[in-house]
């Protein structure tokens, strides 16, 4: 019997860390001018997909909102510029802003070298997560950037 309640202690203590790590797991929904959400409960964190920035080329200076700002789904938050063109940045959802990335003031490359981990824009506390239904999962959003393709 003690070897059942082992074994049973360490099956519990393996799931518990499985079922922790997933807490931790962010899903990402795109928009179709190429805006990305990284969700994690009520935040998301927002930025520009790597077909974008690659679109771009090399980042030069990223307008950013202020902390506490409020938007709506599809609102313009803020800008991105580059050595070819200047593109304004959309909310993929309704939130106020908790923080922005203050890495950008002084590396806007960041955008262009890992969007999606050091060059995101801003962190949202998301006001209504049923918006997130209108976004495109990846396979969409890929899909989205073929069909522009032709």
């Amino acid at each position: 019997m003690a070897a059942i309640a082992s074994i049973a202690r360490i099956s519990t203590k393996r799931f518990i860390a499985r079922s922790s790590n997933v807490r931790f797991m962010a899903t990402i929904k795109y928009t179709p001018s190429h805006e990305y959400i990284k969700i994690d409960g009520e935040v998301g964190t927002v930025g520009i997909t790597s077909h974008a920035a690659d679109a771009l080329g090399d980042v030069v200076f990223v307008d950013l909102p202020s902390v506490g700002k409020s938007f709506v789904a599809g609102d313009s938050f803020g800008s991105v510029e580059s050595v070819k063109a200047a593109s304004d940045v959309y909310s993929p959802v309704a939130g106020e802003v908790l923080e922005v990335n203050g890495d950008l003031d002084s590396n806007p490359g960041l955008v262009n070298e890992a969007p999606f981990v050091g060059g995101w824009f801003m962190k949202l506390k998301i006001t209504d997560q049923t918006e997130l239904s209108k976004l495109l999962d990846e396979a969409a959003y890929k899909q989205h950037c073929e069909d522009d393709k032709h």
